[in-house]
């Protein structure tokens, strides 16, 4: 690139196009700042403060609640929202979140499609285990604090899932680069130009910088992760709403004594709401949040619905970030 172009405000452009798509670790002081924030020094002091805080708060929570369980779920809710925390503002993920979240709920017309898909097969499944006394005999005799670790243990393996399969979905878009995707990608963003005389010209090889790796590939697979949560969550809360309705009509007092050997323990000023209800709707709609966030990156159908729209913008991040690195080289090798 020449120093005109540069003095134009490609590169700045660019990278704040970068910021306005939730790819803040695509710009380097972005990245610097966040490689930083991660360093021990910074890093331990504010890991034992938040220690100190959450276990003192976790032990006077556990004993006010006189439930042991409490203790260990309230520690590890305030260690998760500390690092959520401490990633939207040291680690420089506020403009990452905020075009996930922004791209999910603008995209909320495709809920119905992908509900239709993925509901029928898991509400039968849920019913059954719904209208099962085994699993009302199980999850009304947990306390609040285990009930919370249960959900809490369905949450983290389902991160842990996206965070092993997500990455695959990020090599698979950098291992297909060609020519028309980075002039589709670079379409609409300051790099356009730029873009079409890299692909006119035979010396240069902007695909050869499309291998996105580090905090880089990290951005995309975050973003991913966001977009998947909020779909799962939404999905999982319409499950929820079903079962504290079909329950409250079916989930009769008889029927209650005779499962549980008690009379249920209802929720004042809601008729036919339990206390036991509340308990065995939540754990399964937590479980069909673990099946849905299984089945949406393991079966291509699921897949498609789920993540259609947000692989084309993980295309277009690709593509606009190889342009970028070789607008970059071509502009340092010309000083």
């Amino acid at each position: 690139m020449s120093r005109a172009a540069t003095a134009a405000g490609v590169v700045p452009a660019t990278e704040e196009w970068f910021l306005h798509h939730g790819l803040s670790y695509f710009v380097p002081e972005q990245r610097h700042a966040a490689r930083e924030a991660l360093r021990p020094r910074r890093l331990v002091p504010i890991l034992l403060l938040v220690a100190l805080a959450a276990a003192g708060a976790a032990g006077a929570l556990a004993w006010l609640a006189d439930q042991l369980a409490v203790g260990p779920a309230v520690l590890v809710s305030l260690s998760l929202a500390a690092a959520v925390l401490y990633a939207l503002t040291a680690l420089k993920a506020g403009p990452i979140v905020r075009w996930a979240l922004a791209q999910t709920f603008g995209s909320l017309r495709t809920l119905l499609p992908m509900t239709t898909r993925a509901l029928p097969l898991l509400l039968l499944f849920i019913t059954f285990l719904f209208i099962s006394t085994e699993v009302w005999q199980v999850f009304t005799n947990l306390g609040f604090g285990q009930l919370w670790l249960t959900v809490l243990l369905f949450v983290f393996i389902g991160v842990g899932f996206l965070l092993v399969r997500l990455p695959e979905e990020v090599d698979r878009t950098d291992d297909d680069v060609t020519d028309a995707m980075l002039l589709n990608a670079c379409r609409g963003t300051p790099l356009a130009e730029d873009a079409e005389r890299l692909v006119a010209d035979p010396e240069a090889d902007p695909a050869a910088y499309a291998e996105v790796t580090g905090y880089e590939r990290w951005n995309l697979v975050i973003v991913l992760m966001i977009v998947q949560s909020v779909q799962v969550l939404l999905v999982s809360l319409s499950v929820f709403v079903f079962l504290m309705l079909f329950g409250s009509l079916i989930m009769t007092e008889p029927v209650m004594q005779a499962w549980l050997g008690h009379n249920a323990h209802h929720l004042p000023r809601l008729q036919g709401v339990s206390r036991e209800l509340l308990q065995v709707a939540t754990f399964l709609s937590a479980f069909s949040g673990l099946y849905l966030t299984v089945s949406t990156v393991t079966d291509e159908t699921y897949r498609e619905q789920f993540f259609g729209s947000v692989l084309r913008e993980l295309e277009r991040a690709v593509g606009v970030r190889a342009v970028y690195l070789a607008v970059r080289e071509r502009d340092l090798a010309a000083r």
